[in-house]
């Protein structure tokens, strides 16, 4: 072995008591455990988002279809309806207007329960991800609790086992 190598020595700092020794483990742990929490806050919001933009164009769709499809049905429904209670079977006029009204309120109703639904789903969307961000948080307070509270009681333990060593 060479001169060179015998004098160079690493010197490692490595805490001389056991109390020293917890708290740099403990340390550490806590270190390793807050990207984690970070990490599943963001993993939940890209979630919600997901979910927001498979299902936005899904009741654009429905929303379509209950305007070309269920609307007319409805309408042709009532006009049946009417022309069955109507005691003087007699063509008149206003019979096409009539129509014509009973469609558009039909359409106007439609419209005002998609415009309704959307407000609704819109709202709990943005209650969802508040409700995923508010649970990711509280994991991430639960973790950062439990770290501190570990960290506490390898302290209090620590101390404890210097006493009993003194």
């Amino acid at each position: 072995m060479s001169l060179t190598l015998k004098n160079r020595r690493v010197v490692i700092v490595v805490p001389t008591t056991w109390m020293g020794r917890m708290k740099a483990r403990a340390m550490r742990t806590g270190r390793q455990m807050a990207p984690m929490a970070d990490q599943a806050k963001v993993v939940a919001a890209q979630r919600v988002e997901d979910a927001r933009y498979w299902a936005a164009p899904r009741l654009e769709e429905a929303a379509h279809r209950v305007e070309e499809e269920l609307a007319p049905k409805i309408s042709a429904m009532l006009v049946n309806a009417a022309e069955r209670i109507d005691p003087s079977p007699r063509r008149s006029r206003g019979m096409p207007v009539m129509i014509f009204l009973t469609g558009v309120a039909v359409g106007a109703i439609g419209y005002l329960f998609y415009r309704r639904n959307a407000r609704q789903w819109t709202e709990h969307m943005k209650d969802s991800a508040s409700d995923a961000s508010q649970w990711a948080s509280d994991k991430a307070d639960k973790t950062a609790d439990a770290t501190e509270r570990m960290a506490s009681e390898v302290s209090d333990k620590a101390d404890e086992a210097s006493r009993k060593m003194t």
